[in-house]
């Protein structure tokens, strides 16, 4: 009956003589005050990388796994919005647009400049991809912000003002306040929270907030934060890819299926149902998802129609938008917001479905990505020193590689394999380049020293050779740490530059670190060790702020006077050979006692402070659940869902092992043939340092991955359970930047019903974990991201690795069971890290979370060269960037060093403590500017925003402030004052980062050696500079191969004038 209605219908205007026509579509913008005015805002969620590599993305490659080209969905974007001026689209990811924008002629650059001056086309968020918010560290968030920031401003003079997160998997509270408020956006929106906390928002419209991230920081740092009512593509029925199934407007009269009035009441019907759990009278529309616009009239053509009809129905107000033009109009409703504060993890769409899992997917790109991180902040440090190129290496590459790699599927280990070696590989090609840069101030880096593969240290030493070891500090804070690197004799002495003797220690290599060694090194460089070491050698160093130190490796030598001492061979000592009850290990202040029954670790003793704990450490693994019981969500690269737990017990096949030494005394502990951890008690510290194995070990003749041949997937935690009473409350860490209190089993934004006990209390850690009771506090520290919790009273867990047989079904379409490859035999992943471990009366634990975290993120870097000994008086015996008599406060960081191509640096301080974090240092702290750069004068300081792309004062000017309900009068917030140009002092309030842009005056001319001065690596030979910076480099092949400079680079110089 319908079909006939419309063929009659049809018959009469063709029969009145009625035509179709063109149709001038009025898509003119307006805001209707008194109507429901629905902010269409076109976007395409490009990730970069996920299941294809950002470049097959980019070009289209690789189709078979998703035809997806981000070349397609500019170009035909572009196309779109010049032909129609009321057009507009907003555009997220900078490293696919920078991919574009070099591929244009002057004359299509010339036309996009245009758009974009006309707010046709927006850049909403601006970084290089939109990162993850639970896994990358809060300094890698920042610079690959300030990367696609700095390209905007350089390209287009624009300052993005809204942040746009619309698919990480939970919401940080650094993303709020430090890469939301401080870079000057005034507004934040994303798409995904936990689906309890959205029922909720949605029955009290709630969804759109103000949120403050940071009790230090309080309102001076807050956002006005949207989330979507459902996710981040249109309302169903208004998808218009062009093989998407959502009916188009047909409003041509001639045709079949005319259905404008149909379409605009959808329209209207969904815009009201919108509007009723959203405030005031604005709406947005997220017009796009993933990869869309590759053929974007299809959308645009269909947007006009609902724009022109819906205006002319008159019962709600359609118009295209940006982020930026609907904060404005939220802003002027002049509504009162609900507060938010914390965070929004974890996050769960499901009731057995909690995304906790990719806090530790993939744990070695997660260890590569942030010891890439602290080597690129050193690597700038030392670019600085030496003086920026513009045609010779620099640390461009790694910047790049590491900034994609904070995407939101690459670091979260949510990635397919291809993928992952992908952003590897870019991270290797970055580091080859900045090594060029670092080798000429360092000579010869030792990348591998992780897996103990360091053929300059490992050489045997002749009797008229030495080996030099210099070691950098990147930290503006002096810096005594032992280090170890392995070496081929026992026969061997170290002395510092002075000739003073270092007293030194051999450790026998382990068995799990040989075995690794052979493997990894053949695997990664295609080649087999040459020899094998015996031993590490321990020694401690000192080293000054942004400086090095050289210490020399030497053969013992018979003299007619003395013999010279040799490091001391730990004295080892196994458990079978004990009769007491109990084992007790450390020399220092810090005791670990251990069970002379089991092997097992009972009791912390610190002497200085009376500290005395009973304290265990356990390993289990809890089976990934298949997904084929009544649900079928399995355990995968995103959802943690786990079956049962099971206890690792120790086979005792291979005893408890004890080394004891001067420097400091290891534990071996073997638990199985694929687990086993070295735990250290150094001498003049006051923790201990727990290595995990976790894949294989040769154990007698038993060598194996994490076993899935009982078709199990496991996930790998281990347990430190102590007698605290904790009242189910624990502490981490928001991106490695301030503490976040978590209750077990609870949320403070809703009444939580628990389905997951175990997952749903999973938090992402990125600097540690910690407890305490009414009198101690227990500390945990990670060197990559991690997940954990406490799931019972004085305990906390954590995940450390993960091999799965399941996917999880979230789009990723490949399970997470990580292989290594030599040859054509592959097996799985075996993963190396470190825990660190302190107890402390209560309040006394943040110093040491704080300092040993900065330490664990920027560690010493160690190069290495031989030399003649009768060469060695003329080498350089230390440096340090700035004044010999400062180091910055110990509550205060350096977190940014860069020298800019227009010869500018770029300097960040941040203030480590919260407020209330710690009685001493959570103050007022001052760093004084001039003797950070004490052989240049500074002219100019300039602070600026977080992204370093507009002044501080104007994005203070420019600040929407925001109404809040109901909220308590919060205490005066305080910050840094303003610079005296004369003084150059910063001031640093709790949790406050400060960037600046600094000019100098021409470098001025240093006469002496120690203190500062710009590193080189020299040759003997007569080339010399003709100023006094003059910097001299090694040969190049000789580092890439892995050999020895010998004759060619035998020093570390400083400045050329100083070898008369």
């Amino acid at each position: 009956m319908a079909i006939a209605t419309v063929l009659f219908a049809v018959l009469v205007v063709g029969f009145l003589g009625v035509g179709s026509e063109y149709i001038e579509y009025n898509t003119t913008q307006r805001i209707v005050p008194d109507k429901i005015n629905v902010h269409l805002v076109p976007h395409s969620h490009d990730d970069v990388g996920w299941l294809k590599t950002v470049d097959q993305y980019y070009v289209g490659a690789n189709n078979s796994i998703r035809g997806a080209c981000v070349q397609n969905v500019l170009d035909s974007v572009i196309s779109a919005l010049l032909d129609d001026k009321n057009r507009k689209f907003i555009y997220v990811e900078m490293a696919f647009f920078q991919r574009w924008w070099r591929q244009q002629s002057k004359t299509m650059k010339v036309k996009v400049k245009e758009l974009v001056n006309s707010g046709q086309l927006e850049f909403i968020n601006g970084g290089m991809c939109m990162h993850d918010e639970a896994t990358p560290h809060y300094i890698d968030l920042i610079d690959q912000t300030t990367l696609g920031h700095q390209f905007i401003k350089n390209e287009f003079s624009k300052i993005p003002r809204v942040g746009w997160q619309i698919d990480p998997f939970g919401h940080s509270a650094v993303q709020a306040y430090l890469l939301g408020a401080e870079l000057g956006f005034d507004s934040l929106f994303f798409a995904r929270i936990d689906y309890q906390d959205r029922a909720k928002r949605l029955k009290e419209r709630t969804l759109e907030v103000v949120w403050r991230g940071s009790r230090s920081l309080g309102s001076s740092s807050q956002i006005f934060t949207g989330i979507f009512p459902r996710h981040y593509d249109p309302p169903d029925g208004f998808t218009f890819e062009i093989n998407d199934v959502s009916p188009p407007i047909q409003d041509d009269i001639l045709l079949f299926d005319y259905n404008v009035q149909e379409r605009v009441n959808d329209f209207v019907s969904a815009a009201l149902a919108q509007a009723n759990v959203t405030r005031t009278n604005h709406i947005m529309w997220t017009m796009g998802t993933d990869f869309r616009y590759q053929y974007a009239n299809s959308w645009f053509r269909q947007m006009d129609k609902f724009i022109h009809y819906v205006n002319l129905d008159g019962r709600v107000n359609v118009l295209y938008s940006t982020p930026s033009i609907y904060t404005d109009a939220k802003y002027a409703a002049n509504e009162q917001w609900p507060l938010k504060f914390d965070d929004f993890f974890p996050y769960a769409d499901h009731p057995n479905a909690y995304w906790t899992g990719y806090f530790t997917s993939r744990p070695a790109l997660k260890g590569y990505v942030r010891t890439m991180s602290g080597y690129y902040q050193a690597a700038r440090q030392l670019e600085f020193f030496k003086g920026r190129s513009k045609s010779g290496p620099n640390t461009d590459a790694i910047a790049d590689a590491l900034a994609i790699a904070q995407h939101h599927d690459a670091v979260s280990g949510t990635e397919r394999q291809h993928v992952a070696s992908d952003y590897a590989m870019r991270i290797s090609v970055g580091y080859l380049e900045a090594e060029k840069l670092v080798s000429s101030a360092l000579v010869f880096l030792c990348p591998l020293l992780n897996i103990s593969y360091c053929p300059p240290s490992e050489s045997s030493l002749s009797d008229r050779k030495s080996l030099a070891v210099v070691i950098y500090n990147p930290l503006a804070w002096n810096r005594e740490e032992v280090i170890r690197i392995p070496v081929s004799t026992e026969k061997v002495f170290v002395q510092d530059s002075a000739g003073k003797e270092i007293e030194s220690q051999l450790l026998p290599l382990s068995n799990a670190t040989s075995r690794i060694r052979k493997h990894y090194v053949e695997a990664h460089l295609g080649i087999k060790p040459s020899f094998e070491p015996k031993y590490l050698l321990a020694f401690s160093v000192s080293v000054p702020p942004l400086g090095f130190s050289t210490y020399r490796v030497s053969r013992p030598k018979q003299t007619s006077h003395r013999s010279t001492s040799t490091s001391t061979i730990s004295k080892v000592f196994q458990l079978e050979g004990i009769t007491n009850n109990s084992i007790e290990v450390g020399q220092g202040n810090l005791k670990l006692l251990y069970s002379a029954d089991d092997g097992k670790l009972t009791h912390y003793i610190n002497s200085r402070n009376q500290v005395t704990a009973s304290v265990e450490q356990s390993y289990s693994y809890y089976s990934g659940n298949d997904g084929t019981d009544k649900d079928p969500q399995a355990s995968g690269a995103y959802v943690f869902r786990p079956n049962d737990s099971i206890t690792i017990k120790s086979d005792h096949q291979t005893p408890l092992t004890v080394l004891r030494g001067p420097v400091l005394d290891e534990i071996h502990q073997h638990l199985n043939p694929w687990i086993s951890q070295i735990t250290r008690i150094f001498k003049g510290k006051e923790h201990a340092e727990v290595e995990f194995t976790v894949g294989y070990l040769l154990l007698l003749i038993n060598i194996g991955p994490i076993p899935v041949d009982d078709g199990i997937g496991k996930e790998i935690i281990t347990q430190i359970t102590t007698t605290m009473k904790t009242n189910r409350t624990f502490y981490t860490d928001s991106n490695g930047r301030d503490f976040i209190k978590r209750i077990r089993d609870f949320r403070t934004d809703w009444d939580l019903q628990v389905n997951q006990p175990i997952a749903g209390n999973y938090y992402p850690i990125n600097l540690g974990i910690y407890e305490q009771d009414s009198s101690m506090e227990l500390s945990v520290l990670v060197d990559r991201s991690i997940g954990g919790s406490s799931l019972v009273d004085g305990q906390v867990e954590l995940m450390l690795h993960r091999r799965l047989l399941h996917d999880d079904s979230r789009g990723v379409g490949e399970v997470l069971n990580e292989t290594v490859c030599v040859v054509d035999k592959c097996e799985g992943l075996t993963i190396q890290g470190k825990l660190y471990l302190r107890i402390d009366r209560l309040g006394e634990g943040a110093k040491w979370r704080r300092t040993v975290g900065q330490e664990i993120y920027s560690p010493l870097l160690l190069a290495f060269t031989e030399q003649d000994d009768d060469e060695w008086l003329h080498f350089p015996s230390a440096f340090s960037g700035i004044d010999s008599s400062y180091s910055l406060p110990n509550n205060t960081a350096l977190i940014t060093f860069q020298e800019l191509e227009n010869g500018k640096v770029l300097l960040r301080l941040a203030h480590l403590y919260e407020i209330g974090e710690d009685k001493d240092y959570s103050a007022m702290a001052s760093v004084e500017l001039k003797k950070l750069f004490p052989n240049k004068k500074i002219r100019k300081v300039t602070e600026m925003s977080l992204s370093a792309n507009q002044e501080r004062a104007e994005m203070e000017k420019k600040r929407l402030l925001w109404k809040v309900q109901g909220a308590a009068e919060e205490a005066k917030v305080v910050r840094g004052g303003p610079i005296d140009p004369a003084k150059l002092v910063v001031e640093l309030a709790p949790m406050e980062i400060r960037t600046f842009l600094i000019d100098f005056d021409s470098l001025l001319t240093v006469t002496g050696v120690g203190n500062h001065g710009v590193i080189g690596a020299a040759s003997t030979s007569s080339y010399r500079s003709g100023s006094s910076t003059g910097v001299f480099f090694c040969a190049e092949r000789e580092l890439q191969q892995w050999i020895r400079c010998q004759n060619q680079c035998p020093y570390l110089l400083l400045y050329d004038n100083l070898f008369p």
